[in-house]
């Protein structure tokens, strides 16, 4: 894992982080990689991209897309105007989990939220995530709030 890095994904990049949403029981359900890929990942990587506060990132072996998270930063008024940083989407590559790239990833997110100005840094997680929610205590953060969701 010499050549790992971690970028700004390009339009390129698409179809392998697409695969990478898809890898999971729950992504596979919501996700669609046929190629050529449904316009709508495009029309959504060309909104992120466009916006300042949004950084959807790629980690990378060499050529390889491996991994991938995106981060939103948010403006609020709580905690005295704070910035929070919301981790999102992450993934990463079947053949590199348990071998510590998902804490470099994290580590890479939440040292860009430092460099950012943000005074927290949050996230969801489905619940039925179960080894995701153990990884995530690891890292430090802690199911402090419920969250809700409806689909529109």
């Amino acid at each position: 894992m010499d050549t790992i890095t971690f970028r700004r994904a390009r339009e390129s990049d698409l179809s392998a982080i697409v695969g990478l949403l898809a890898d999971d029981a729950i992504g596979r359900l919501r996700e669609d990689t046929a190629e050529p890929l449904p316009v709508a990942y495009s029309e959504a990587f060309a909104a992120i991209d466009g916006d300042p506060n949004q950084l959807l990132a790629v980690v990378t072996e060499g050529e390889q897309v491996v991994g991938t998270l995106q981060i939103t930063f948010i403006a609020g008024l709580s905690r005295k105007g704070a910035v929070r940083g919301q981790i999102e989407a992450v993934r990463i590559a079947a053949g590199h989990r348990g071998s510590g790239l998902g804490r470099r990833a994290f580590e890479w997110a939440i040292a860009e939220c430092r460099a950012r100005g943000c005074a927290l840094v949050q996230l969801t997680t489905d619940r039925a995530r179960t080894d995701a929610h153990r990884f995530y205590e690891q890292l430090g953060f802690t199911a402090s709030h419920l969250g809700y969701k409806k689909p529109l």
